[in-house]
């Protein structure tokens, strides 16, 4: 496989169809919390769909070079090294271009739409030193590049009109003249020292304050003091504090401000395996992440998200008929519908199809989510708010669901294309589902049938060490049957299923060492010898995975091993501290991109190593 590319890449002023290869690791996000863009340190927006997360993309040259679109700043001509950072404790981006007629930068930004503002994004360009020619391409393609457009030049600016009319136009103000070329606005000028020019994309035809000429200073200023705001609240005072910060930014903007809903990752089709078909759309609300999220987000103190995931979940609920589950994941204002299909026109990531839209996965069933869900509101009852009686009615009868279907075969955490099988992990779960009931009825004293779910709670733990332990390799598997073992187990401990001191845990650690740990890095599971996920080809290793291996050893009291093998995983990191899904053979970002769990998982295993380095306690369960 290909090496990733170096993080400091000579660059030429870009053309109007003509990209060079950039890795997914040489981005970084921007956002307003109901949609991101990916800015490479070419000084390219590559991926953004728009006007919310789970909108057509109108940017997506990182998919196709030709048909996805992109908004494109950089100097005109000469050989330039880029660097690429975030302005401390915020989400404004900085593209610093360093050449030897100068230096420029640019600004990007997205302001926050409840502050008034109409999913504006905002770049803007200076140059520091020197006299440097700059060109602009601003190239949108509509409807995932299916759809054609047509612009409108208007005072101050352009409007992209796309011919179907359910997509919102798109408007694109500068402050120098654009010409209209082939369907893109491109602009060309030329700024010495000090001197700077901006340009602000939204959402055409609504009002918004963008004309005025102060607007982008107001608005930078305005979002800067607003993250940096939010990080102020966070109580996470720990000895990687950069690391986890960081992460806790990205997992905000992936929280949708008017559902309180999380997504999984803001991009989809981005490969597993380049030339692979594990190309899979995360722009929706899994049930598990998004419960990983919030229970990340309430160690930090974060409880404003957690309290508008609560809601969100809580409508889902309320909207089950009898004796149906939920969803494994939904659209963010909790729509189940999420046909999968191929945008067949599109030629992937480096050349990896078939690139997908929608998830099918979403009519899959995942019996592991109850307890992940249910382990999140146990927490958030006891340290947040209390939970209301008629939600509590509601999760009832979940729970009286997952009491009756415990044993069935599912389809698994790794959402396995390959036939249901009765995995060891879903079984934990179930138990974990009942036994944050049974302590949030006790604490609540809310009316349920503890004793029955008592005594089921207990046969489902029963059940786990007697069907899923193997006794000659010392280790629980990963369904019945099976001879090898699943990254999944690593959370067993962490929700304290099972002592992390027990024999049976310590032997199943080291058979996971053994198969799936790299030095620092950890495989969900090896192709070929565990179920199938009914597609072809290997797959890189999951960085959450090993996270989850970090707080594992740091439960065990291996804490200088923990720190070690965490110091490591962090090496990983792009140029901005932010993780992709999993990473290839030879350390290159693999997957969507930023991956929720990844950043919930470090920040997890920050939150624990530090504080059994400090000897503190460890009271966070419910």
């Amino acid at each position: 496989m290909r090496s990733s590319a170096p993080l400091h890449l000579p660059i030429r002023g870009p053309s109007l169809t003509a990209m060079s290869y950039q890795p997914i690791e040489n981005y970084g996000v921007i956002g307003d919390l109901e949609t991101i863009a990916l800015v490479g340190r070419h000084g390219s927006i590559d991926f953004m769909c728009f006007p919310a997360f789970d909108s057509p993309a109108i940017f997506a040259r990182l998919l196709d070079d030709q048909r996805g679109g992109y908004f494109s700043i950089a100097p005109a001509g000469g050989d330039f090294k880029t660097r690429q950072r975030y302005f401390p404790d915020t989400n404004i981006l900085l593209t610093r271009f360093l050449g030897e007629d100068g230096i420029a930068e640019i600004s990007d930004f997205m302001p926050m739409q409840h502050l008034g503002h109409q999913h504006n994004l905002v770049r803007r360009v200076k140059v520091v030193r020197g006299r440097i020619k700059l060109r602009m391409v601003c190239a949108p393609k509509f409807d995932y590049g299916r759809a054609g457009h047509t612009v409108r030049k208007i005072s101050g600016g352009v409007t992209f009109v796309p011919d179907v009319k359910k997509l919102p136009a798109v408007l694109l103000r500068g402050s120098v003249p654009l010409r209209v070329e082939n369907g893109a606005a491109i602009a060309e000028f030329e700024l010495g020292a000090d001197g700077r020019e901006c340009f602000v994309l939204e959402e055409g035809g609504k009002e918004s304050p963008s004309a005025s000429h102060d607007y982008v200073s107001t608005a930078f200023k305005e979002t800067m003091n607003y993250w940096l705001q939010w990080v102020a609240r966070s109580q996470y005072q720990g000895r990687w504090r950069e690391m986890v910060n960081r992460s806790a930014l990205t997992l905000k903007l992936l929280t949708s401000l008017p559902n309180g809903s999380i997504v999984a990752a803001p991009t989809f089709a981005l490969p597993e395996l380049i030339g692979g078909q594990r190309n899979w759309d995360y722009r929706y609300t899994w049930i598990r992440d998004a419960s990983f999220t919030s229970y990340a987000l309430m160690r930090l103190g974060y409880m404003e998200e957690t309290r508008a995931f609560i809601a969100w979940i809580e409508n889902r609920c309320r909207e089950l008929k009898p004796g149906r589950p939920l969803q494994v994941m939904y659209r963010l204002d909790g729509g189940r519908d999420l046909p999968e299909t191929i945008l067949d026109h599109w030629e992937g990531y480096r050349g990896s199809k078939p690139v997908r839209i929608g998830n099918a996965a979403s009519s899959q069933l995942q019996l592991d989510i109850y307890g992940e869900l249910m382990d999140s509101i146990c927490i958030y009852d006891k340290h947040g708010e209390p939970i209301s009686y008629d939600f509590w009615s509601n999760l009832t009868r979940l729970v009286e669901w997952v009491c009756k279907n415990w044993r069935a075969p599912d389809d698994g955490i790794w959402e396995v294309r390959g036939g249901r099988r009765p995995f060891f992990y879903s079984r934990a779960m179930c138990w974990l589902a009942i036994d944050r009931a049974m302590q949030i009825a006790r604490r609540r004293s809310f009316p349920a049938p503890l004793v029955r779910w008592h005594k089921i709670r207990d046969d489902i733990y029963r059940n786990v060490y007697k069907t899923f332990w193997d006794p000659k390799l010392k280790s629980f598997v990963q369904y019945h049957g099976a001879k090898t073992v699943d990254a999944a187990s690593l959370l067993l401990p962490l929700v304290k299923f099972i002592s992390p001191t027990d024999p049976r845990w310590k032997s199943t650690l080291k058979a996971i060492e053994k198969n799936l740990v790299e030095d620092s890095l950890v495989y969900r599971y090896r192709q070929g010898a565990a179920a199938s996920d009914g597609l072809t080809g290997n797959e890189g290793t999951f960085s959450m995975c090993s996270f989850w291996y970090v707080e594992c050893l740091a439960r065990a009291n291996d804490v200088r091993q923990a720190r070690f093998i965490f110091e490591k995983a962090l090496g990983y990191a792009n140029h901005l501290g932010l993780y992709a899904e999993q990473l290839g053979p030879c350390g290159e970002h693999l997957g969507n991109f930023p991956q929720a769990l990844t950043h919930l998982a470090l920040i997890s295993a920050a939150w624990t190593l530090d504080r059994r380095l400090s000897q503190k306690p460890m009271d966070e369960s419910g």
